[in-house]
């Protein structure tokens, strides 16, 4: 699919960021986002793979299990200020608009803040926007293995009486078999969505 051209510019910036040999935590993790997103946008980098994580009432969710639909993965956060809840809004809409059509297509919520987000917070959290969502989650072990496979970086930000988590916010597309066909930015208006989304049903 077609990148948003600032996201696209910024991968860019990222991707070419250079690391002194001497280079502080922090370059060194904008070198970390930089190389994801670069083999995101390449296009010759394997994206996504089997997965299994938990659902809030504890049942372990493999990738397999929905074979034969549309995949719709997005990785976030229950307490995220901004981007997540207005991604996640857009995604409900577009399933909405999609009607009966919609029963093919499965939306997964993966949290990057296990530590948080515990069961009762993210079946509430998920269920506020569509009910088809179904959130799941991890260990920090199994979080970080699953994200990095789909290219996403994030890393915890401390601040006064709590942290936030930065954090690459893609939603991607996946096919009936799992496997990974597009992502779209941040942002991206729900008919937009809706219209790739049809491509692929």
């Amino acid at each position: 699919m077609k990148l948003a051209p600032a996201l696209a510019a910024g991968a860019v910036v990222l991707a070419a960021t250079f690391v002194p040999r001497d280079s502080t935590p922090q370059e060194e993790r904008r070198a970390d986002a930089g190389r994801l997103m670069a083999e995101l946008m390449s296009g010759r980098a394997a994206v996504g793979g089997p997965f299994a994580l938990a659902d809030p009432a504890g049942n372990v969710r493999r990738l397999g299990e929905f074979r034969g639909k549309l995949v719709l993965v997005y990785f976030g956060y229950a307490h995220c200020p901004d981007v997540c809840p207005t991604d996640l809004a857009r995604i409900a809409a577009m399933l909405r608009s999609l009607g009966a059509a919609a029963e093919a297509i499965q939306p997964l919520f993966v949290t990057l803040d296990p530590e948080r987000d515990r069961p009762p917070v993210l079946r509430e959290y998920a269920a506020a926007f569509h009910p088809s969502f179904i959130a799941l989650h991890g260990s920090e072990e199994e979080t970080r293995r699953v994200a990095t496979s789909y290219k996403v970086f994030y890393e915890k930000v401390p601040q006064p009486g709590g942290y936030f988590i930065d954090h690459t916010p893609l939603t991607f597309l996946l096919d009936r078999d799992g496997k990974y066909i597009a992502f779209f930015p941040p942002g991206t208006p729900a008919e937009r969505m809706a219209v790739m989304v049809r491509e692929s049903l």
